[in-house]
């Protein structure tokens, strides 16, 4: 997100100085429906940078995006595109975006969400969060300005990982496949300049199921009470170095 990006360049020595969090949330079903978000915490950003946000004229936000709307609408310049990419966008079809950002309240926080039927036909989430980003950017800039848009401009390679959800009966599990480590390595490289910053970042993994948990193959995983939640949190840049850090096997009560 452009708005977001020339924000936070802005405030570059405060990144060095803290982190932002990343948090992927499930709640899932009996039926193996249910409901996934991937949300993106960056108000420690704002408390230490929000007086030089506010300096630089940079509006408050607090915007909705629906992108099966936002790809009815621009259907005619996405159908313009190729193949993969129209296929890449059209994975957002399902997902919602909720992004606020307040300079007063030292608020930064986005929410990307959607609901399913079907587990395993979710994909990467933090890739479609990262598409969703490029899109909301677009939304905006075509809400303020009478010119095509290309939703594509800030858009960067495609992740060389696949992630996989399975639940089958009583067993759930969430595994990463690497298929193209040239993709990954590039990927990598591209954030050197934020290494620094990135390496106070977290990223959590926090599933609701809809029985007891009896089994799981991490021991770094903290529970909640009634034994149906476990929360998994890694270094986010760990996670980027290591994708397969977060496949994770639980085993439910029969």
């Amino acid at each position: 997100m452009r708005r977001i990006c020339l924000c936070i360049l802005t405030i570059v020595s405060a990144m060095l100085l803290t982190g932002c969090q990343f948090s992927e949330n499930l709640e899932l079903k009996e039926d193996g429906s249910g409901k996934i978000t991937i949300n993106f915490d960056g108000s420690e950003l704002m408390k230490m940078g929000g007086e030089e946000f506010s300096k630089e004229g940079k509006e408050n936000v607090d915007s909705l995006v629906v992108f099966k709307d936002f790809l009815e609408k621009n259907k005619d310049s996405i159908s313009k595109l190729s193949k993969k990419e129209q296929e890449r966008l059209q994975k957002l079809k399902d997902y919602t975006m909720h992004v606020v950002m307040n300079s007063e309240s030292k608020q930064m926080n986005i929410d990307m969400s959607r609901d399913f039927k079907d587990i395993s036909k979710l994909g990467d989430l933090l890739s479609d969060f990262k598409t969703g980003m490029v899109l909301e950017e677009a939304n905006s800039k075509k809400t303020k300005s009478k010119g095509a848009v290309n939703p594509l401009e800030m858009l960067s390679e495609e992740e060389g990982t696949e992630v996989r959800y399975s639940f089958v009966k009583n067993k759930f599990s969430r595994t990463t496949e690497i298929i193209d480590e040239e993709k990954m390595k590039r990927s990598l490289d591209s954030l050197k300049e934020a290494r620094m910053f990135l390496s106070t970042s977290k990223y959590t993994l926090k599933y609701t199921f809809p029985r007891k948990i009896v089994k799981i193959s991490s021991d770094k995983a903290t529970f909640s009470l009634d034994m149906k939640t476990f929360i998994l949190e890694v270094g986010f840049m760990e996670y980027l170095d290591n994708p397969k850090i977060l496949d994770i096997e639980v085993e439910l009560e029969k």
